[in-house]
Parts: structure tokens; C-alpha cells; sequence
């Protein structure tokens, strides 16, 4: 006769985190709330412009709001003001808003999903067939890419292959060789982020 108990204090739980149902007492031990992506992207997904990002605080229905990314890369809130998004994980921009809000708010439980992605593209340059820019609507490999832009000219060096990378305020260039990977046999060929440039040499 326990379990219909067990399964009731397990529904209320689920709607005071999601809709602040009344009855739930401000001092019931708060967990965090599970961090969400758009489908396809994995919390290393890293936000870019126009994507659009629903931040919900638990029991500050004014602050729960949700946003598109600007063109420069900044998205506005009440309380926090501006903050840089494009580049940031969601868990990276998840840590940022709750910690501004600590300064208003005791204890915050902050929640940031992925409603919709926009933003993500790769480009595929150098000896590949169709060199071009392509939408990245999942996780890509190099190799993946690579397939994209219609594989290998007769000219290409596959030991030869640069991600060129836009980091936080620096410029990377990882080289990859992708003929010692495919050799080796490994499962997964260097995971690419949005805005990654691959270049065959």
C-alpha cells in the first residue's frame, strides 16, 4: 500500500520544479534541475547566434523568460543584464546567470534549455570535392564533414587535415590526422563544434 504514496510525493516533487505548484515549502530540499538540449546536441553543445534559449528560475515566474542570442553573441535578462552567450555551453551559461542572480535571489535554482538551434554551421575547405559551408543539424566528426563535401580530391593528404577553431578570444588551429585514425580503426574522428572550419590540405 506504500507504492500509490511513493508514486503521489514523486508527481508533486516533479510539478513544484516545473511549475511551482503551491504546497511545496521554500525550505523542501531543492535539486538541481536537469540541464536540456535541443535534440541531436549534448550539453558540450556551444550556443551561436539566433539560437534560442529558454532560462527558467524555479518559483521567479518574472525572471523565467525566452531568448534569442543576438548577433553579437549576447543575450539580455532581467537582474543579470547582459551576458555573453554565443560560445558558452549551456551548463557554462546555466553557472553564470545563477550566479548573478545570488545576488538578488537566496539560493537560486536556475534551469537554461536549448529551445531551437539556428546557428550551428561547419565549413569544409581545401582538397575536398564540394568545398562549402554545411548546416550541422547533429554531431559531426571530421570524417563526417569530410563525407559532406563529397570526400577526397586525388590530391588531398589525409595526414594533413586542420580544424581551425574559434575559441574564447583565440584562434586554434588543431591539426588531425585523419589517415593514422582511420588506420587505428577508432569508433569516432574528432568531434567537431559549430563554426569549426576544416581544411584539407
Amino acid at each position: 500500500m506504500k507504492q500509490p504514496m511513493q508514486w503521489k510525493v514523486v508527481f508533486l516533487t516533479l510539478c513544484a520544479l516545473v511549475f511551482s505548484v503551491p504546497g511545496i515549502h521554500a525550505g523542501d530540499k531543492q535539486k538541481p534541475i536537469e540541464i536540456q538540449s535541443a535534440p541531436g546536441f549534448d550539453r558540450d553543445y556551444r550556443l551561436g547566434p539566433e539560437d534560442l534559449v529558454e532560462v527558467f528560475v524555479w518559483k521567479e515566474p518574472d525572471l523565467t523568460t525566452t531568448v534569442a542570442v543576438r548577433p553579437d553573441g549576447r543575450i539580455s535578462l532581467p537582474l543579470t543584464n547582459e551576458l555573453q552567450a554565443s560560445g558558452q555551453t549551456v551548463t557554462d551559461l546555466q553557472g553564470e546567470i545563477t550566479k548573478r542572480l545570488a545576488r538578488f535571489i537566496a539560493n537560486p535554482v536556475v534551469n537554461v534549455m536549448v529551445k531551437e538551434v539556428k546557428s550551428p554551421k561547419i565549413s569544409v575547405l581545401g582538397e575536398v570535392k564540394k568545398p562549402d559551408v554545411y548546416k550541422m543539424l547533429q554531431k559531426l566528426s571530421v570524417l563526417d564533414a569530410i563525407a559532406l563535401a563529397g570526400g577526397f580530391t586525388e590530391f588531398a593528404k589525409p595526414e594533413k587535415v586542420v580544424v581551425i577553431r574559434n575559441g574564447s578570444g583565440a584562434v586554434q588551429r588543431i591539426p588531425v590526422n585523419v589517415k593514422k585514425l582511420l588506420k587505428a580503426g577508432r569508433g569516432e574522428l574528432f568531434p567537431l563544434q559549430p563554426s569549426d572550419v576544416v581544411y584539407v590540405q
